[in-house]
């Protein structure tokens, strides 16, 4: 089911707008002019760099503001997550296989195992699933509305440009907080849990070097799918594989019926998921599938079938969403299928697993992730709650958080649990010094240990803070650099397209 209609974003003529208000991971045309007529920074340039902004609301939010806000919450369970499995693996509470299965799971029963509250606890894999439905909807926008519009020379030239930017705009970030991460292992004599560090940071660099440039090669075969560095940027080479088959099927069908472009985007997703283990390219297409009926739906061409079911559209978007929430809350602690048929609640759905799909999770989440974003945009308490500042501020730094939550928790976090008591044989041997400097109870309920409470009241504002000056120093500016890049390939006088 769409969403409700864009015509504030449909009547823009602004670009740049759609991409800093919608997702600043997009780039966006409309940069590549301010950035060549402003190549150098102002001193109010270098102050909005390094001087954080007021959590406020914008004056006037887009249609799809609502979006911003649920990227940001996501990153912010995200967050959570990583600090809930860091605490609660094997070498603190050893209690990681509660939060990873359902509740009754070999008779433990917890709060934070329930239904819909589990993933304020374990909901990291759904955000990210929501994470990849979202961009595929934000990447199609303007090049769907484009191809309504029978410009195809001005598909070609976005989509081109969109190409050319997407790698730079996504692992420039990622390359300069691991540059900064492992040098601080060297510059303050940082002792990271799981780290292997070189001898010298010379050697650091160099290692670094070598694995990033694997880790952003998208078709390499073989390895790990992250960075030693930092697991958490798995999603990124993903993120941009999957915006990759966003531009291609964008271009592939631009010349389609409009009843044979909504069937091809079916038939990828049917392809991706259920014929060959393409979960992330699925969730990318059903994104700009969502997206190209709320374009219908603003230009009121919506298919029958679907204009059939507007008398129950309420009841339909409820319903989603707690299927959407039940769904989000998949018991994931490896990837055995029978071990998810013995979790409480999952046992017939267990027969629903593509043979295709490897790790299955991934299907559930798929469908939880498309479903959330639907039933979010047709529920108005929902989007006013993510259109609210908290919510709008998550979603202007969600990127930088998702980057630097892993280094912070692996340095000032891992301190701060060691000296209230949660510590492993690690942290006794190698940083003696910050164990139970200041010991808490570990009372309370599962996940809202004391313990693990408190440490969040420095953790979370440094964290924040620190994506806040991250999103204004090194994510804004790569997408303005990813822009004048591009630019500058670009012929003094612009082509003319044929209309052949």
């Amino acid at each position: 089911m769409p969403t409700q209609a864009l015509p504030e974003i449909l009547e823009r003529d602004s670009p740049e707008q759609i991409m800093l208000n919608v997702d600043p991971e997009a780039g966006s045309d409309g940069l590549l002019h301010s950035v060549v007529h402003k190549p150098f920074m102002r001193p109010s340039d270098i102050k909005s760099r390094l001087w954080p902004q007021a959590l406020q609301r914008p004056k006037m939010l887009h249609k799809t503001a609502y979006l911003d806000g649920l990227r940001g919450f996501a990153a912010l369970l995200v967050y959570w997550h990583h600090h809930v499995l860091w605490v609660h693996n094997m070498d603190r509470l050893a209690q990681n296989s509660i939060f990873e299965n359902s509740f009754g799971y070999e008779s433990k029963y917890y709060f934070a195992a329930l239904p819909g509250i589990r993933l304020f606890f374990s909901g990291g894999h759904f955000a990210v699933s929501t994470f990849f439905v979202l961009s595929g909807y934000v990447l199609a926008i303007k090049p769907l509305r484009l191809i309504e519009n029978n410009d195809l020379g001005g598909l070609v030239d976005h989509l081109a440009s969109a190409v050319c930017r997407r790698w730079l705009r996504l692992f420039l970030p990622v390359a300069v907080i691991m540059f900064l991460h492992a040098t601080s292992w060297h510059l303050l004599g940082l002792w990271v849990d799981g780290s292997k560090p070189q001898s010298n940071w010379f050697d650091e660099i160099w290692f670094l070097y070598c694995e990033f440039k694997n880790f952003s090669f998208i078709y390499k075969e073989g390895g790990v799918p992250w960075l030693s560095y930092s697991m958490h940027v798995w999603s990124i080479p993903i993120e941009f594989k999957g915006s990759m088959v966003v531009f291609a099927s964008l271009l592939a069908f631009s010349q389609c019926t409009l009843k044979a472009r909504l069937w091809c985007q079916i038939g990828l997703i049917g392809y991706f998921m259920y014929i060959a283990d393409g979960w992330y390219c699925a969730m990318f297409v059903a994104g700009m599938l969502l997206s190209h009926l709320d374009l219908l739906a603003a230009m009121e061409k919506l298919p029958r079938c679907i204009l059939r079911l507007k008398p129950y559209k309420t009841l339909i978007y409820y319903h989603l969403l707690v299927v959407s929430i039940y769904l989000g809350g998949v018991p994931c602690e490896n990837r055995e299928l029978d071990q998810l048929a013995r979790n409480r609640g999952w046992y017939l759905l267990s027969f629903l697993k593509p043979q295709a799909v490897f790790d299955y999770k991934w299907f559930y989440l798929f469908w939880a992730a498309i479903l959330l974003v639907t039933s979010v945009s047709n529920i108005s308490w929902l989007k006013r709650f993510f259109e609210s500042r908290v919510c709008q501020y998550l979603g202007r730094v969600s990127f930088a958080l998702y980057l630097v939550h892993g280094p912070l928790l692996w340095t000032l976090g891992d301190r701060l649990y060691a000296a209230v008591g949660i510590k492993g044989q690690g942290q006794m041997e190698h940083i003696p010094q910050w164990v139970d400097r200041f010991v808490l109870p570990q009372t309370g309920p599962l996940g809202l240990e004391l313990a693990f409470l408190l440490p969040h009241l420095v953790l979370l504002p440094i964290t924040l803070s620190a994506a806040d000056f991250v999103t204004r120093a090194v994510d804004r500016p790569s997408v303005q650099l990813a822009a004048w890049a591009y630019k500058k390939t670009l012929p003094s006088v612009p082509r003319k397209h044929s209309k052949a």
